[in-house]
């Protein structure tokens, strides 16, 4: 078992707009040929190709696995050290004063195989989003691969 940290900051329009912060269905909307089929089918192609690249955190934290490599900040063995790497990210933020308590408590989910996301806001609407997720294998989707391939 090992951990991938992931980060994102952007405008929160960007994060609200769940239909590219979700995977793909398997299968396509179904071709009615009329205006508003179209415009389904579109949408549909639209965020299969926007779910696989965009570095904006999926609804489903375990989801992050399913994204390409390059988006994973760091990889630990231990919950330890992604304790550290979240640490140094929080003190980036507004909530430096309860960084710490967040900390303690993301080592010790990670320590029994559990999956940390936090968020919070920078300035105005720009939005932050950390993730810790547990890899190899994670509990909540023990079928999502390691992205690295460890």
């Amino acid at each position: 078992m090992h951990h991938h940290g992931y980060s994102w900051t952007g405008e929160k329009r960007f994060f609200d707009d769940e239909a590219v912060r979700r995977p793909p269905y398997h299968e396509p909307p179904p071709v009615t040929g009329d205006g508003a089929g179209r415009r389904l089918e579109e949408r549909y192609r639209e965020v299969v190709a926007e779910f696989a690249v965009t570095g904006v955190p999926p609804v489903e934290i375990a989801s992050w696995l399913m994204k390409p490599a390059a988006l994973v900040r760091g990889t630990w063995d231990g919950p330890e050290d992604a304790g550290g790497w979240l640490a140094t990210r929080l003190a980036e933020g507004p909530y430096p004063e309860r960084a710490d308590r967040l900390v303690r408590d993301a080592v010790e989910r990670l320590a029994w195989g559990g999956d940390v996301s936090l968020g919070f806001y920078l300035d105005g609407t720009l939005f932050r989003s950390i993730a810790v997720v547990t890899c190899s294998p994670n509990r909540a989707r023990p079928e999502f691969h390691c992205p690295l391939a460890r």
